[in-house]
């Protein structure tokens, strides 16, 4: 550990090489989602674009935008001024005050959401939005129970993590009453071979209905959906089926949620991944990429029927940083560079570019079962056999490391993801180019063809 004279006020700054800060981080840190042991985080010491670098120079691409929300990459100057230009002014103020960059921001998102939508509640992260959306659904119908997908994350926190359908949420259980799960429409795990996609929808939403019939109608207060099922894979609903999921909705007075937490904000080329779908939800939660993690943001969207009810109802939701101001310019800039940059013609071309790559690694290799992409939104489903779809690993599962021996691999060449179950994810920066993005696929297909002669 080195001194320096900072000359201006002659204060001494203490900088760290990169063995220090792991180090530091190893002793005194506590890493989510992990086994703390074993660990060996790379230090970062700077980044730009879609890349960042350790100590020592080697430089990484990031593949899946940190934890997917690192959508305009590193070192944005709009945003950064922006949140330089708000700590001049005040850096806080309660959410009972009037702050420009918060009512800006929420005039903003609401406009580019339907016609249909009211008022934003401005939280930390998505998760907090998650349960936010719950309590407003519930105060709003006077019901009680949410359904919710089993192959779904919504957040790890006691409401959310509740809402969760994987096995993040095994750590709450025995959970809170009232959290009803379903099926995703998992096209390719499901054993029913369906004709087409809108054969699939109709058994899917036959079950669903079902099920909400055996749980009372008049007791539901919302479904909750991940619009495109995130880091559980990367499911696409099929045709017809979300816009049969607000059918049942308006049938029984159910509030429909969907999380854009992580599809949301540019990820599969529209603003938000509900415009695919020719569907309107009652409530969209966001989070990650409206500030793309430069400050903490998070929100829930009403509709204006919604909003209007908490005009002589109490609105029974409150967090001391709720639209914090710095999180709230960061947002500002953000949201205006999506436009000013043309984002998603970029999300578009880089897009097909990455279809096609995966579509024939599918094809070309015996542990690819499968490849999911929508926009920048992707995944390679990793299996033993083809035929029988048997999963690398099982669910729930890797006794052997198997994936992390995968992504380690892919990090030995400098390709960063994350796997979650039998699955890599491919989810770059939604600045990427599809030059960049090619010398990053070669990568993943080399990794892919040692899968499949050391790991099937």
């Amino acid at each position: 550990m080195k001194g320096k004279t900072n000359k201006k006020n002659r204060k001494e700054v203490i900088t760290m090489n990169g063995a220090e800060v792991v180090e530091r981080q190893k002793k005194y840190v506590l890493q989510s989602w992990s086994k703390q042991g074993n660990l060996n985080p790379i230090p970062v010491e700077k980044a730009e674009g879609i890349y960042f670098y350790d100590y020592d120079g080697k430089r990484y691409t990031d593949m899946s935008s940190q934890l997917v929300n690192l959508n305009l990459g590193f070192g944005n100057t709009d945003i950064a001024e922006a949140i330089k230009a708000q700590v001049d002014k005040f850096c806080f103020v309660g959410p009972s005050y009037a702050a420009e960059p918060r009512s800006e921001l929420a005039e903003m998102i609401i406009n580019l959401l339907p016609d249909t939508f009211g008022k934003v509640f401005f939280t930390n992260a998505g998760a907090d939005a998650n349960e936010n959306a719950i309590k407003i659904a519930r105060m709003y119908t006077g019901r009680k129970k949410i359904f919710s997908r089993y192959r779904s994350y919504h957040g790890s926190s006691f409401g959310a993590g509740n809402l969760t359908g994987e096995p993040r949420r095994y750590p709450l259980e025995p959970g809170i009453p009232g959290f009803v799960k379903f099926f995703d429409p998992y096209i390719y795990r499901e054993p029913i071979e369906f004709a087409s996609e809108e054969e699939a929808t109709k058994y899917y939403l036959t079950k669903l209905r079902e099920q909400i019939l055996y749980e009372g109608p008049d007791s539901v207060a919302a479904i909750v959906m991940e619009t495109i099922t995130g880091s559980n894979g990367v499911i696409i609903p099929p045709k017809g089926y979300l816009p049969g999921v607000r059918k049942i909705c308006d049938e029984f007075g159910i509030v429909m949620i969907c999380d854009e937490v992580m599809a949301g904000w540019g990820r599969t080329g529209k603003m938000f991944a509900f415009e695919n779908f020719d569907v309107v939800p009652d409530i969209v939660t966001f989070a990650k990429g409206v500030t793309c993690g430069y400050v903490q943001l998070g929100g829930v969207a009403v509709s204006s029927k919604i909003a209007e009810y908490f005009d002589d109802h109490l609105l029974s939701c409150g967090l001391t940083y709720s639209g914090h101001p710095l999180a709230c310019a960061a947002g500002v800039a953000c949201v205006n560079y999506y436009t000013k940059a043309n984002i998603l013609d970029n999300v578009e071309k880089s897009g097909k570019a990455l279809a096609a790559r995966l579509d024939a690694m599918k094809e070309a290799h015996p542990c690819v079962g499968d490849t999911r992409h929508i926009g920048l939104f992707a995944c390679v489903e990793l299996v033993k056999d083809k035929k029988t779809k048997e999963a690398l690993v099982p669910y729930g599962q890797d006794p052997e490391g198997t994936m992390g021996k995968i992504i380690g691999k892919l990090k030995e060449r400098g390709f960063m993801t994350y796997s979650h179950e039998n699955m890599i994810f491919v989810c770059p920066p939604l600045i990427i180019t599809v030059e960049q993005l090619e010398e990053e696929l070669d990568k993943l297909e080399e990794v892919l063809s040692i899968v499949d002669k050391e790991f099937i």
